[in-house]
């Protein structure tokens, strides 16, 4: 059996994060991931405020501290002045996933004309996957069924942590070289 993968769920919101409103975006992070994947996985769950060198450093202690073969970020994607979560990501990544947002935009367009304001990203450090959602868990269900589909698979090239996904919910693309591997 092997060990739980840990995945980092940031939730990045000044209201949040002063308890003056319940984050409802973490829960939906984790609530989508419990029907999404079949192998074993533990959440490490963090609430900051809309801070640059905070989210910053939460990333990077979540990606290389915490060991987490991905992370999830919502909030602070959109194009107000404390919307940072896009230029802390890129900050500490070594390589930039661009089509991660593409998509993500792409599939939110369908719901709503103001998701061409949304600046989400994916980039990866180390072992690690972040991708950035937005805040509002309708929006981070339709994101996640969009790139979902290529995260396991994105996370075995850079020797994290395998998932596997419950294919009657999200059925994650290996290709037929990698697809059942034992651990």
């Amino acid at each position: 059996m092997s060990a739980a993968a840990r995945i980092g769920i940031l939730t990045v919101s000044d209201r949040a994060s002063l308890g003056v409103y319940e984050d409802l975006g973490g829960p939906a992070i984790r609530a989508w991931l419990s029907r999404a994947l079949v192998s074993p996985w533990q959440a490490v769950a963090r609430v900051v405020p809309d801070e640059r060198a905070l989210i910053e450093k939460t990333l990077i202690e979540l990606a290389d501290t915490e060991e987490c073969s991905l992370v999830v970020t919502t909030g602070g994607t959109g194009p107000a002045p404390r919307d940072v979560t896009p230029e802390a990501t890129e900050a500490v990544c070594g390589k930039m996933l661009p089509g991660f947002g593409e998509l993500m935009r792409a599939a939110s367009l369908k719901v709503v004309p103001t998701a061409v304001l949304s600046r989400q990203t994916a980039g990866i450090r180390g072992r690690c996957l972040i991708v950035n959602l937005p805040g509002k868990p309708s929006a981070i269900d339709d994101c996640l069924n969009a790139v979902f589909p290529a995260t396991p698979y994105c996370i075995d090239l850079i020797e994290g942590a395998r998932l596997e996904t419950d294919a009657g919910f999200c059925k994650a693309f290996r290709p037929a070289h990698a697809q059942k591997q034992t651990a």
